[in-house]
């Protein structure tokens, strides 16, 4: 049984709208709902054997809140720059790189990769929401036998829903 946990990075600051787009830090609500949502998988026992994130900043820092709060080192964090702003082949493809030791995969990213995802594993949702956090289960042994036949909803998460 594998697990994989879909995290959209938290909410991004527009203060100056002359920044690029990849070096957006997280606004204010960002850095409160990070935490928040952090605090609810460690209230579930839901931790990471890996995590991967694109490197954009919001995303970065996103998992590295995430990363803290659940004791996972922030240096074991994957930072990678092809996962901002990518397709859901890619992201499809990093995942089946993961080594298969690892159980539960976080994945830390951006929209509309992660909505397109969550769907190709059937997943029914209209959108993930900043610091959302959609949960699947794949019964297989291997990460590069995910697909959507073997995918089953774990749960579905983000700040608003309390």
């Amino acid at each position: 049984m594998k697990k994989l946990v879909i995290i959209r990075h938290a909410k991004s600051s527009w203060d100056d709208p002359f920044l690029n787009d990849h070096d957006r830090p997280l606004a204010e609500r960002g850095l409160k709902d990070a935490p928040k949502m952090a605090k609810r998988l460690k209230k579930e026992k839901i931790h990471p054997d890996a995590i991967i994130s694109s490197d954009a900043e919001r995303a970065k820092a996103t998992a590295i809140i995430t990363a803290e709060y659940l004791d996972f080192s922030p240096k074991k964090i994957d930072f990678k720059k092809d996962l901002y702003h990518c397709s859901v082949n890619q992201l499809l493809s990093e995942i089946k790189k993961t080594r298969d030791e690892v159980k539960t995969l976080f994945l830390v990213g951006h929209n509309p990769g992660l909505n397109d995802l969550i769907w190709k594993f059937g997943g029914e949702i209209d959108n993930l929401p900043t610091a959302g956090q959609f949960g699947l289960k794949f019964d297989i042994k291997n990460w590069d036998e995910i697909s959507s036949k073997n995918a089953k909803f774990w749960f579905f998460d983000f700040p608003k829903k309390d």
